[in-house]
């Protein structure tokens, strides 16, 4: 089974021991996100939160502009609560075209990376993974450590680690598959790494691959997922309403946040009711920054 879906990513890739700078920068967009979060209605300036983070205001502006693709204030207008809640009165507006309203730069290309997924059989998710190969590494990414795993199919897992967090992160992801045998291989991963995140590789002719380990019900749930295009967001009542099941908003909200691989299935696109950013797996610091950054890779 094969789905062609368009949606779009970035982000520089070396492996842990290298990453230092990379984890730093988002150390410190992470911060600048959470006090623009939680300051928002008294828009602090650049000097202020620099201030605050023990930065020069020349510095933090290079920094978090080399990042998002957009100055701190900028960012300010994409991401904090009052414009996720805007999106209440805006059901089908794109968020590019709500980021318009505030100011935000015009839409560039939509739609530059293919997706070719396939879900493994019922009987195979059944097994919990036994007979299967996974292997593993973490890279460097735009949002924190990632942890990429593969199987000879191709991308089956996208994790995100905070700073010490990486065994926790593992165990999370390996525990959906507790019969799987996991190996670690990060020289066999980070091409994956490479194709996700760096935006010079998102090509319709060089498809990413990525298999769907899940339930029946999840699997149509990430399907779903995939076809949310960049710069969009849909409600889970949306979801349920598009495969079928109009009244299971809530399991379509644990489907969601089982999803296996974030970022590359969008399930941060996926808002609660009230259009709230509601919870993230990974951290909802986490899925600020992806909307944040998405709408200015836009």
């Amino acid at each position: 089974m094969t789905l062609a879906s368009p949606f779009a990513f970035k982000a520089s890739i070396s492996e842990p021991r290298d990453v230092t700078p990379h984890t730093a920068d988002y150390e410190t967009v992470c911060q600048v996100i959470e006090m623009l979060t939680l300051d928002y209605q008294r828009q602090p300036s650049l000097e202020t939160i620099a201030a605050r983070l023990g930065q020069s205001p020349t510095q933090l502006q290079k920094t978090f502009s080399r990042w998002a693709g957009l100055s701190p204030k900028a960012f300010l207008q994409a991401v904090t609560l009052d414009h996720a809640k805007r999106l209440l009165g805006y059901e089908d507006l794109p968020l590019l075209e709500a980021s318009h309203e505030l100011g935000l730069s015009g839409p560039g290309r939509l739609h530059d990376l293919f997706v070719t997924h396939e879900a493994m059989s019922p009987g195979e998710w059944k097994a919990k993974g036994a007979g299967l190969v996974v292997r593993y590494g973490y890279h460097a990414s735009p949002f924190g450590l990632a942890l990429v795993m593969i199987t000879e199919r191709g991308l089956a897992g996208l994790a995100f680690a905070d700073l010490g967090g990486e065994k926790a992160c593992f165990e999370d992801m390996a525990k959906r598959w507790p019969r799987a045998r996991f190996e670690p291989d990060s020289t066999a991963t980070a091409p994956y790494a490479v194709r996700v995140f760096d935006p010079a590789r998102w090509s319709a002719e060089e498809p990413l691959r990525v298999v769907l380990i899940g339930s029946d019900f999840q699997i149509r749930v990430w399907e779903s997922l995939l076809s949310i295009p960049l710069g969009k967001a849909v409600t889970y009542s949306d979801i349920a309403h598009k495969i079928g099941q109009p009244t299971a908003s809530r399991a379509v909200g644990a489907a969601v946040g089982r999803n296996p691989i974030s970022f590359v299935v969008p399930c941060h696109r996926a808002l609660g009711k009230s259009g709230a950013l509601t919870g993230y797996h990974w951290g909802l610091t986490r899925k600020r920054a992806m909307l944040g950054w998405e709408a200015g890779k836009a």
